[in-house]
């Protein structure tokens, strides 16, 4: 706090060439003192909270989204289910998130009404037994990462990589399964034909390739 007080009263010196104190100044003192404290007051509303360090922010934003959407299709392949406490987790990342890099109150509005918006999409396609349950909650939770912006590239990608994925489980299931595979659960299970097909992969892989564009990697300038 000393430092932060300390910075202000230099600043205001320097712009005030000094005169703080001077007789007859007091008015044009007021008044850029107070325009450099607002100045200051907007560029830090729009900055990470000075107590997280700046490379943690950054390993943050390099780490936290793509280890959860690896976590998601790996539970997926190998489970055919996607935890709850996986799409909790997502939730409370970007709400993290969003508290080490300032962003603004608005900015999570929007974000929250993209999530909502693709819950009760996805929710339809649950409810006609397209998708499953967590393949729903996952989609609507990245969505809560990607806003808006990203909100359509994401679905692109996930029908594209659906159908991939879709084709390649349905030549896997006629032919049999390879020596190597044929003592591994997952592969049994993958391998059944009444089993469904893992879209998590497909929605995490195209997360994956939106979330270079995002506004949480940009400010890393890649």
């Amino acid at each position: 706090m000393r430092q932060v007080i300390r910075g202000w009263i230099i600043g205001v010196r320097r712009a005030t060439g000094g005169r703080i104190y001077k007789s007859g100044a007091r008015a044009n003192t007021t008044a850029t003192l107070a325009a450099y404290i607002a100045d200051h007051a907007a560029r830090l509303d729009h900055t990470a909270p000075r107590w997280v360090p700046d490379a943690m922010t950054d390993a943050i934003r390099l780490l936290l989204f793509p280890a959860m959407m690896a976590f998601a299709a790996s539970s997926d392949l190998l489970t055919m289910t996607i935890s709850n406490r996986l799409s909790v987790a997502l939730v409370g990342g970007f709400f993290v998130m969003a508290l080490v890099t300032g962003l603004p109150g608005m900015a999570i509005v929007s974000h929250l009404g993209a999530a909502l918006i693709v819950l009760a999409v996805t929710f339809v396609l649950f409810a006609r037994g397209w998708i499953g349950g967590g393949d729903a909650k996952l989609a609507a939770a990245t969505a809560l990462w990607l806003g808006f912006d990203q909100l359509l590239n994401y679905f692109v990608y996930a029908s594209l990589f659906g159908g991939i994925l879709t084709i390649a489980v349905i030549k896997f299931r006629l032919v049999p399964l390879p020596a190597l595979l044929a003592q591994q659960e997952w592969a049994q299970r993958l391998h059944r034909s009444d089993a469904g097909v893992p879209y998590g992969i497909a929605l995490a892989v195209a997360a994956l390739c939106v979330y270079p564009d995002t506004p949480w990697m940009k400010s890393l300038g890649m």
